[in-house]
């Protein structure tokens, strides 16, 4: 009966596969004849597509025929081509998705440098290439940095001020340079050291430069002038939120991993999952009224306190479970030579859980970094926006939307959370990991 039933599902998905194909891909009257204005029409172009990714399926083939057979001349076995080959197929199978997924990409890098919202009009260009004339590959005619060079206008920068941006952007080059090394030779331990000291001082120094600049400095006209304002604003807000997470979590973690006879733990564990199950914008009108009621609208305050709240139920657990991976030896023994709890605490505990915590910093820094609903609900004044507020500014203008700038603000907006997720990767995975095995 199953075979039958088999039989019959198979030959109605090839029916339907062949009536799909007769009547829209192979019948030109089902094409729309009216295109889309910019646009460029051509009939069958996903058959073209597809004969170049057969044509590259067949090259591969033949590689892994010619390369087998010389592998089998030359050491005397006899191996069968099909495992190159497939391999050779996941491989172009994978390149072809990475190109899809960072197309977008380079549609927003190229929109930076045109300063005539050329890529985002209506006129085809005639240049005689179907990619380019399709706006497939990006047209710029005239590429330029005017882009960039209005995010910066007007801003005054200190002496002192210049130099930490200087010692971030070295300490930068020192991390990359560092992780070069420990990719082409073999690992040492003072590769891992002097890296995470350069990690360190470029996050104090971007954090004292962050500090240090005021809205004063920005005297540029316009409103993408603010810029740079915004992304202080932003590394003030998700800094503060990392910090206040880190020790929330710290806390509660320690107080349900280690405290496990206190009234109310189960069904407060329970309560944390259940919050974790709705999304944060449903405590919106809750988060405003409160705000609204303590005077704490449209301040860097109201804001921190309405996102550290989000990540307690989240980072406890995980804190929790990276807690009870730890033996609890370790305290007795400390607690047996005269240590209290609070020694044990905070002279042994939390140097064990340093990475855990900057891998909570973290994931809170990255998720407050770009977030813009509640942004956008608690801060109404344009020197106290953050970068997703900001950006959304350039596309409010039905007529005169800023491609260009914001394209060129969303590139640089992207790249600390770039420099991050390179700089701090081992975290990252550890972090996601570290609690989810317990010993």
């Amino acid at each position: 009966m199953r075979k039958v039933l088999a039989f019959l599902f198979t030959g109605l998905v090839l029916w339907g596969v062949y009536w799909f194909a007769a009547t829209r891909l192979f019948d030109e009257g089902s094409y729309r004849k009216q295109v889309a204005l910019g646009s460029v029409f051509v009939p069958y172009g996903w058959a073209y597509a597809l004969g170049v990714i057969l044509l590259l399926a067949l090259l591969i083939f033949f590689y892994s025929l010619a390369y087998t057979a010389l592998v089998n001349r030359l050491q005397g076995r006899r191996r069968s081509p099909w495992p190159l080959f497939l391999q050779g197929i996941t491989h172009l199978f994978l390149w072809v998705l990475i190109l899809l997924v960072y197309y977008p990409v380079v549609q927003v890098v190229a929109a930076s440098f045109d300063p005539t919202n050329n890529l985002f009009s209506f006129k085809r260009p005639n240049t005689g290439f179907l990619l380019l004339d399709a706006k497939v590959i990006p047209y710029l005619p005239e590429p330029s940095l005017e882009n960039y060079a209005r995010l910066v206008e007007g801003v005054v920068l200190y002496p002192y001020q210049v130099a930490l941006a200087l010692l971030a952007g070295l300490s930068l080059l020192g991390v990359a340079g560092i992780g070069l090394l420990r990719r082409l030779l073999p690992e040492e331990e003072w590769m891992g050291f002097w890296q995470g000291r350069l990690l360190l001082l470029m996050a104090l120094t971007i954090f004292a430069l962050a500090l240090s600049l005021s809205p004063k400095q920005f005297t540029g006209q316009g409103t993408e002038t603010k810029f740079l304002l915004w992304v202080r604003n932003t590394f003030l807000i998700s800094g503060l939120t990392g910090l206040l997470a880190v020790l929330l979590t710290a806390t509660a973690g320690y107080a349900f991993a280690r405290f496990r006879h206190l009234p109310g733990r189960y069904p407060l564990l329970l309560f944390f999952i259940f919050v974790q199950m709705f999304p944060g914008f449903l405590a919106l009108v809750a988060i405003y009224y409160l705000l609204s009621r303590l005077d704490l609208l449209n301040t860097f305050t109201g804001l921190v306190l309405a996102y550290s709240g989000g990540i307690i139920s989240f980072g406890t657990w995980v804190y929790k479970g990276y807690l009870e991976s730890i033996s609890p030896s370790l305290e007795e023994a400390a607690m047996v030579d005269g240590a209290t709890k609070w020694q044990v605490f905070t002279k042994i505990l939390l140097p064990l859980s340093a990475p855990m915590f900057v891998f909570i910093f973290l994931l809170q820094f990255v998720g407050t970094y770009s977030e813009f609903v509640l942004a956008n609900l608690v801060l109404t004044g344009v020197e106290s926006w953050n970068v997703g507020v900001g950006l959304r500014s350039f596309t409010t203008g039905q007529f005169q939307t800023k491609w260009g700038v914001f394209a060129a603000a969303s590139v640089l907006g992207s790249l600390p959370i770039l420099f991050l997720f390179y700089g701090f990767q081992q975290y990252f995975v550890s972090g996601y990991t570290a609690g989810a095995v317990k010993e």
